[in-house]
């Protein structure tokens, strides 16, 4: 019999512009609006998921590539994902809403008291990403930027005077004795005096405690900083690598390593590795998606060069394909693993079109070369990861509905019919979802 596993949505572009540069753009939808993003958590709900991750990006990059992220929509605009999570709360009961969060843009205190706020609103069903993105930096302060461990040194002081805030009410502090006309106790309350490096604040923190656990705290990162991170701090890691058993094991061994060294239980944190499956009907159109993504013409890999350029923030557009990719060109702010996802194992000497034919290579699920393929063949990999111990995935993708149903209409009853994706969920908001298996 397998086991039940954790499944959640990475919203991919952000509280941006979806279904741009699609024909499902023309179902009308305005992406300003909250009523595509709430149609889109219900889906999602209906379906099992325990979270969708609201990607964001704060800024538009360096003024040298700003038409090129903005031109195709790539890159922004972007909305503020906090701002977006109430609505998608107030649409869903169950489902846990984990918007991005940048500690550059946010003083501690002021984080405490909007998280603290969103988690008692939501009944405890808030999740924060936290990203280190340094190349944000320059809108929130005019300090020097970074870099990037020293970004991640930030974030863990941040998080950390975040929640001595939340614990700033001990217990017992809350009293709400309407007999005794005790509302709280205040010789129960902690001062909370924080002098660090990047921040300095008091508390207590006004705003009453947590009944339920406090936000679920989501990371990304592959670096061994990243990873260090998110063994000391995380309860759920947005994993990139490849779904080899070997790879799987390692990745999660280190992430396990990490949080014992912290004094947590490897069982504290859970897995979830990110895949974009392009669902079919059959096999046979499986084959046919997978031998036309063989062959990309110009015009294919220049899109692709689009996208990387708004990931990456340099504009690979302008250099010539045929010409060896100069790794130099990136600056320190970009992300080590975006410019290795770029180059894979190619090496520095092969042309741009190599790099780029090989993101557009598509590979068949049934062999594992890739993730193109029917429900049933998806759900064989999902079995496969769950005997190597994994916790779940995360699929990818913008949050129109054409492009969830799309992924989960035959998907979610195939999986459930296997027993790897829930039917119910538990009392007592995100973190008890995330522990209940």
């Amino acid at each position: 019999m397998s086991s039940l596993q954790h499944f959640g949505w990475f919203l991919a572009r952000g509280f941006g512009p979806q279904g741009w540069g699609y024909p499902s753009l023309d179902w009308d939808y305005d992406w300003t609006r909250p009523e595509i993003y709430q149609e889109a958590a219900r889906t999602l709900e209906q379906a099992g998921f325990d979270l969708v991750i609201i990607e964001d990006a704060p800024s538009l990059g360096s003024p040298d590539t700003i038409d090129l992220r903005v031109r195709h929509a790539f890159g922004g605009p972007k909305h503020d994902p906090l701002l977006l999570a109430p609505y998608l709360f107030q649409a869903t009961r169950h489902l846990g809403v984990v918007p991005t969060v940048n500690p550059a843009a946010y003083l501690p205190y002021t984080a405490a008291r909007q998280f603290s706020t969103l988690q008692h609103l939501s009944n405890h069903r808030l999740g924060l990403n936290v990203v280190t993105d340094t190349g944000s930096a320059r809108h929130f302060s005019a300090a020097a930027q970074l870099g990037h461990d020293a970004a991640y040194d930030r974030a863990e002081e941040w998080l950390s005077g975040i929640r001595s805030l939340w614990r700033s009410w001990g217990d017992g502090a809350l009293v709400g004795d309407r007999r005794a006309d005790v509302f709280a106790d205040g010789s129960k309350l902690s001062t909370v005096r924080h002098r660090g490096e990047h921040f300095a604040f008091d508390g207590p923190l006004n705003a009453v405690p947590f009944t339920d656990g406090e936000p679920a705290i989501v990371s990304p990162g592959g670096s061994g900083r990243g990873l260090g991170f998110a063994g000391v701090n995380s309860d759920v890691q947005l994993a990139l690598a490849p779904l080899d058993e070997a790879s799987v094991r390692a990745y999660r061994a280190k992430i396990h390593d990490a949080a014992i060294a912290a004094g947590r239980s490897a069982a504290d944190i859970k897995i979830l590795f990110a895949i974009q499956p392009v669902i079919t009907s059959s096999a046979e159109e499986a084959d046919r998606i997978v031998a036309t993504s063989a062959h990309p013409d110009d015009a294919a890999l220049v899109q692709i060069a689009r996208k990387q350029s708004s990931d990456l923030e340099t504009d690979l557009t302008a250099l010539d394909l045929d010409r060896p990719l100069d790794v130099s060109i990136f600056g320190e702010h970009v992300s080590r693993g975006s410019i290795q996802r770029l180059i894979g194992d190619r090496g520095q000497d092969a042309p741009l079109r190599a790099h780029l034919t090989a993101l557009a290579r598509a590979g068949r699920i049934a062999d594992r070369s890739g993730f193109v393929g029917t429900a049933e063949e998806f759900a064989d990999l999902i079995e496969e990861l769950g005997e190597w111990g994994n916790d779940g995935v995360l699929l990818w993708g913008d949050f129109h509905p054409v492009t969830l149903h799309r992924t989960l209409d035959e998907l979610v009853p195939v999986l459930r019919r296997r027993g790897v994706l829930r039917r119910e969920y538990v009392g007592g908001g995100l973190q008890a979802n995330l522990r209940a298996f």
